[in-house]
């Protein structure tokens, strides 16, 4: 099947740092730096939908008389919800205009819009910024338009709001200033680059530079980097958006603008983290020799530029027949920047050239210094993975099963904790017999974000969802930055929304945060278990589960393929045409819908979308004698690739085999799936959770 997800959004999730095998040494190498997964894999919290509560009169709880109110209003109960609304406002004085709306909307019920206007009326007077008022001003204008009008100039970003404005614009399409407004609050949103199109073709000469900034933005979500490229160019011009100009174009393939903007960032900016980043860029654009001089700028300058910096300095100087300066350079990116992402990559792709001469205990001294120097590196997991390996094979059992425990200890979110676990002989599913396994599912509970004001967290614990998220939305609307704890609440809020892809993937950009203060938060957070619930959260559960039993397969095996084929975007679609959550391309779907006898069916519905694909995965099991991982690699690059793998590179070392395979996008693909699988179990099995435990202890 065609996929939607191209390498560079494949999720490596590295973690920690393992403590590593010293040559000749039966231990593991310890340092001081904290382990970021001191979360507790039992406590099982995450992001669901809050319970029922019971409707009777015998709940004397405020809290759930609150939502008890709010169940009656939706079920059009007005009399009994006004006895239950009380006095509760004199109780949550903090929420009170909340309360006051709940009154207007159970007053209209009982058809006494005399009251129910009065109370809205006496939220705009005396709550005149709460959010709550936007609600108001959206009653108000059903009546009156002149509300409407309001509230867009007073609450734009408010979620009923952006609703009055796309009605607005269902009856007049043609008002550019709407448009803006909508595309500013949602960049990146179906739909928007259509709207986007139709005002930059038609009002282009009526938008003002923080229009084109917002468009801008969109289209850098969207990875619509060329169109991206030109709109920042017209934006305000700061450091950010003279380098996405300039990035923009260059991955436009316009090398001569690109140019510009770059050495625009660099004379405005010289000393802005951005410019640092466009000096690198800009060495590749031009000659050779004067790429030297930007990268030594950036050496010089930046200093977390610099490993990179240096890197590419002595590629630029080996092709300039200048190996001594090149090995110079290199020598100084080990020693100077020894902890830099730069200097793990460059130590990996020489130990693994030594591996694969057979030179074993060279490649393992190479490998140690990435454990030891980088934790936070992604390559960690995998170098401490790899030295447990090569110990095998050099006949050192203990070092071996040393450097496994180090892995699964300190990297437990990581694809090579997995596979360390199971060369530990842990009972998680092998390639060959995870397809069989049938771990407990347990129900994750309700979370509480960590950002937002009191307003809202005090509507978020008092189970007031809708309203509570709302208020959040309306509040960071104007923020030109979020912080860690607010960016993840509004993640949470994309997962609230079934806006599974964005809600994912902001959480894992948290990680690109560069600030100190800003890392450190985000490490926080990672030691979490609400953290790694939103990042691999379980939508679909029980037509997972469902489907899942029926055609025999490891449920949480079938979630994690769906978390990376789609993010658990039901309608979503690959450029190849692949669609929904198991992304599934028509000719297949029709073919196994004449299998099953499945006459209607549309894969943008999770229920067909799942039926069918759980069919061909169970399909592509068995043409691979349940090997899971060849399974998955064919769900993704087709049978006929896999057999031509197999049979140049055979199966004698899966994991070896996982290494030679050709594709990029495949194997990140699986290593990926089983990752995910890998979280899955760590946090919704709990027998997966107390191993962990043990081995912690």
């Amino acid at each position: 099947m065609s996929k939607l997800l191209n390498s560079k959004s494949f999720l490596i999730i590295s973690l920690s740092l393992l403590s590593t095998v010293i040559i000749g040494c039966n231990r593991a190498t310890s340092n001081n730096k904290a382990s970021q997964e001191t979360g507790n894999a039992n406590n099982q919290e995450a992001y669901t939908a809050i319970p029922a509560v019971s409707l009777n009169n015998s709940v004397e709880n405020t809290d759930e008389t609150l939502i008890v109110a709010t169940e009656l209003i939706n079920r059009q109960q007005g009399k009994e919800a006004l006895a239950k609304l009380q006095g509760l406002e004199e109780k949550y004085p903090l929420i009170t205009p909340y309360i006051l709306l709940k009154q207007a909307k159970a007053y209209e019920l009982e058809k006494n819009n005399q009251q129910a206007t009065a109370v809205l009326q006496n939220i705009l007077k005396e709550y005149p910024t709460s959010p709550a008022s936007a609600e108001a001003l959206y009653i108000l204008g059903k009546a009156n338009p002149k509300y409407w009008q309001q509230a867009i100039a007073q609450f734009p970003a408010h979620p009923r709001t952006q609703e009055i404005i796309r009605q607005q614009l269902s009856i007049n399409p043609n008002q550019p200033r709407l448009m803006a407004t909508l595309i500013k609050y949602n960049p990146g949103e179906p739909g928007i680059d259509k709207l986007i199109e139709r005002l930059v073709s038609g009002y282009a000469n009526q938008l003002t530079a923080e229009d084109w900034a917002a468009i801008a933005d969109s289209y850098w979500l969207q990875w619509d980097y060329g169109k991206a490229g030109k709109a920042y160019a017209k934006a305000p011009v700061t450091a950010r958006n003279l380098y996405r100009a300039a990035r923009g174009y260059d991955l436009g393939k316009d090398k001569q603008l690109a140019k510009q903007y770059y050495l625009k960032l660099i004379q405005q900016f010289p000393d802005e983290s951005d410019t640092g980043l466009g000096l690198r860029r800009l060495a590749v654009l031009v000659e050779k020799k004067e790429g030297l001089k930007y990268l030594d700028l950036a050496i010089q300058k930046f200093p977390t530029q610099a490993p990179a910096a240096l890197l590419e300095k002595a590629e630029i100087l080996d092709t300039l027949k200048s190996p001594e300066s090149a090995n110079k350079a290199r020598q100084t990116l080990l020693i100077d920047y020894q902890d830099s992402e730069t200097a793990a990559e460059y130590r990996w792709y020489v130990a693994t050239q030594k591996a694969k001469k057979g030179e074993l205990v060279t490649a393992w001294q190479w490998a140690q210094p990435i454990v030891i120097n980088n934790p936070n590196s992604a390559i960690a997991p995998k170098a401490g993975f790899w030295i447990g390996k090569w110990a095998e094979k050099l006949n050192r059992p203990e070092d071996a099963t040393t450097a496994y425990q180090s892995v699964l200890s300190r990297f437990p979110r990581s694809y090579y904790a997995w596979r360390s676990a199971v060369a530990l002989g842990w009972n998680v599913g092998d390639f060959t017999t995870v397809r069989n396994q049938t771990p407990q599912v347990i129900k994750a509970s309700r979370i509480t974000p960590p950002g937002g004001s009191p307003i809202f967290q005090n509507l978020y614990k008092l189970g007031l969802e809708s309203d509570a998220w709302a208020h959040f939305r309306t509040e960071i609307s104007d923020k030109t930055s979020l912080t860690v704890a607010e960016e993840f609440t509004l993640s949470l809020w994309k997962l609230y929304q079934g806006k599974n892809l964005q809600g994912i993937n902001k959480i894992w950009d948290l990680q690109n945060r560069d600030t100190p203060e800003d890392q450190q938060q985000w490490q926080q957070l990672r030691q979490t278990p609400e953290y790694w619930q939103a990042l691999f959260p379980f939508p679909f559960e029980e037509t997972i589960l469902k489907w899942s039993q029926q055609r025999q397969l490891n449920p949480l095996l079938v979630t994690a393929l769906i978390r990376q084929e789609s993010r658990f975007e039901p309608e979503i679609e690959s450029s190849a045409g692949a669609l929904g959550l198991m992304q599934v391309m028509p000719p297949t779907a029709k073919n196994v819908a004449q299998e099953i006898g499945l006459t209607q069916y549309s894969l943008t519905n999770p229920e067909d979308n799942i039926n069918i694909g759980t069919y061909y995965l169970n399909f592509t099991h068995q043409k691979y004698n349940n090997n899971s991982m060849l399974a998955v690699a064919s769900y993704n690059a087709g049978p006929n690739a896999v057999e031509k793998w197999v049979s140049r590179y055979g199966l004698a070392d899966v994991d070896q085999f996982v290494e030679q395979i050709p594709y990029r996008e495949t194997k990140g693909y699986v290593e990926s799936v089983f990752e995910n699988y890998w979280n899955y179990m760590l946090i919704y099995n709990p027998e997966v959770g107390k191993l962990f435990e043990s081995l912690r202890v």
